[in-house]
């Protein structure tokens, strides 16, 4: 739901902000005041294509930012309005007059591609010109779904699972058809990446034994030498032992006049106790010093295998021991490729009948709900006294190859633009404001199931008059009890109807034209009101203007 728009240097408008009621919203002017302005803004707010034309002449940038809440009930908010617990996003957008354009979603550095993500599916501009997602047939489909309910949504989900596992099964068994008809080849290049890794049978394990064992045979006189130095540095004359030993002599001589002393000669007695041992370690680790040239060179050339694999199948041996288990596996497929291809292909069948199952449960789900669905649409637009045109919705399954993941049926309305000829492709008999009253139908007979919070309306009411305008000014009232609704309208019905009242007005200065919108109440709407009743404010004008708003409250 929209909170506020507030707009700069956009067309005519120097600077502007509206704060659309939760309910209907109404925004009038003389033709030609900049009210399509306000529909520009909402456009470049969507993510939609910025024109540079947009940015108001003779100005270095046009800017647009808006506050929207979001919530999961959003159809219930056209009474209450946005609520604690909504979720609040701020956007905005400049528009250089070089065409550039630069996005801040809640202050930070976005994309058009982002906001057109986020926003777009909050608001819907229902223009004689953006009218793509009725005439859309992939929309009918998901608008029939959306009517249809709860039950039908299980339906459909259960048909999507059907589908992704039909498409899964194939999938498989194209691989598996792929990997028979590459056999030979992949089975000798299997077999010969198997005769280099498994003579070795490559661990981890042996690996790091091998490498530690290769390292102190090609280093066995150095430690052998290091070995022996340290052994002399502890035990040899004049070594640690012996001048600790000297040491201990000489506190235990002064012990017999301070026993405070024995502690520190029994201190350096356990250390003497330590070096000994370690120098016993070092002694035998020195004897068990090796070096057998035949091992060392078998450790070397086992240990040179390991690397050539690594440098071949890596970078790690972990990649080398994958490597193996992939051959071994295609071996072991290859082997059995005939009965793991009947396998793929039953897998493939029994997916296939699943499918076909859900399918026609979708199906029938659908076929109950499209008479409803058009029945309501065909009531909302008599109200609205279109004569006897009418909606058909058909709903037609459709080959096996030309299913989607969103059903196996085509979903179209048909319209009927009186009851002496034939229903056609809604898109290809309807006129711009047919399109635009049955998509005002559409929204009211969808009400809460609709997931687009606020609806925009543009010249919906374009050559409407009588009982038509009052017709229409019902509906769109009715359609703000479940959205947000904001209409640029020039018939007094509708404004009068209107929870919230803008007015767009035009003026020159200087030579400069510019456009400036604001809230009427009062007397200044009942002026507004007398204008577009009567062109002026005349005492019937002002006198009828009241009536109505009276009336319409």
């Amino acid at each position: 739901m929209i909170d506020e728009i507030c707009v700069s240097d956009i067309a005519l408008i120097q600077e502007a902000s509206i704060q659309p009621a939760p309910g209907l919203t109404a925004i009038t002017g003389e033709t030609g005041a900049g009210k399509t302005a306000l529909l520009q803004a909402c456009r470049l707010l969507s993510g939609q294509r910025a024109d540079k034309t947009f940015v108001r002449e003779g100005e270095p940038e046009a800017s647009v930012s808006g506050r929207f809440f979001l919530a999961d009930g959003e159809g219930e908010r056209g009474s209450e309005g946005a609520s604690a617990e909504d979720q609040e996003i701020v956007v905005s957008r400049r528009l250089s007059a070089d065409g550039r354009s630069r996005v801040k979603i809640d202050g930070q550095i976005a994309s058009v591609t982002e906001l057109s993500e986020k926003i777009a599916p909050l608001i819907d501009l229902c223009s004689q010109h953006d009218q793509q997602a009725l005439v859309s047939v992939s929309a009918h489909r998901q608008l029939l779904d959306l009517f249809a309910g709860e039950e039908a949504r299980a339906l459909r989900d259960a048909y999507a699972s059907a589908f992704a596992e039909a498409k899964g099964a194939a999938e498989h068994l194209a691989q598996v058809q792929e990997m028979r008809a590459q056999s030979d080849i992949r089975v000798e290049e299997a077999r010969y990446i198997l005769s280099q890794i498994e003579p070795l049978s490559p661990s981890a394990e042996d690996f790091e034994e091998l490498s530690a064992f290769v390292r102190r045979s090609e280093n066995a006189e150095l430690l052998a030498r290091t070995s022996t130095e340290a052994y002399d540095a502890l035990c040899a004359d004049e070594g640690v032992l012996d001048g600790l030993n000297a040491a201990i002599a000489s506190l235990e001589e002064g012990a017999r006049y301070d026993g405070a002393l024995n502690e520190q000669a029994e201190s350096l007695r356990n250390a003497t106790y330590l070096i000994e041992d370690a120098a016993r370690e070092v002694v035998r680790y020195r004897d068990a010093i090796d070096l057998d040239l035949s091992t060392l060179e078998e450790a070397q050339a086992r240990l040179s295998a390991y690397q050539g694999l690594i440098r071949r199948y890596g970078p790690s041996l972990e990649d080398v021991i994958a490597k193996g288990e992939e051959a071994q596996q295609t071996i072991r497929l290859m082997e059995d490729a005939e009965g793991v291809e009947a396998q793929a292909q039953a897998e493939v069948q029994q997916a296939e009948d699943r499918l076909a199952e859900a399918a026609s449960a979708l199906h029938g789900a659908w076929m109950d709900a499209a008479p409803s669905f058009a029945g309501e649409i065909n009531g909302v637009l008599a109200d609205l006294e279109m004569g006897s045109a009418s909606i058909s919705c058909s709903v037609e399954m459709q080959p096996r190859d030309q299913w989607s993941a969103a059903g196996a049926d085509k979903v179209e309305l048909l319209f009927r633009p009186s009851a002496t000829m034939s229903e056609r492709p809604l898109a290809k008999v309807a006129s711009g404001g047919e399109l635009s009253r049955v998509m005002l139908a559409i929204h009211v007979v969808m009400g809460e199931a609709d997931a687009t919070a606020t609806l925009i309306f543009d010249e919906i009411d374009a050559g409407v008059g009588g009982t038509v305008a009052n017709a229409l000014a019902e509906v769109l009232a009715r359609l703000a009890r479940t959205h947000q609704v904001i209409v640029v309208t020039h018939l007094a019905q509708v404004a009068t109807r209107a929870s919230r009242h803008y007015v767009v007005a035009k003026s020159e200065q200087d030579g400069v034209a510019s456009t400036r919108i604001q809230a009427v109440q009062g007397d200044a709407r009942i002026h507004e009101i007398a204008r577009m009743l009567s062109g002026n404010a005349s005492e019937a004008s002002l006198a009828h203007a009241r009536e109505l708003l009276e009336t319409s409250h």
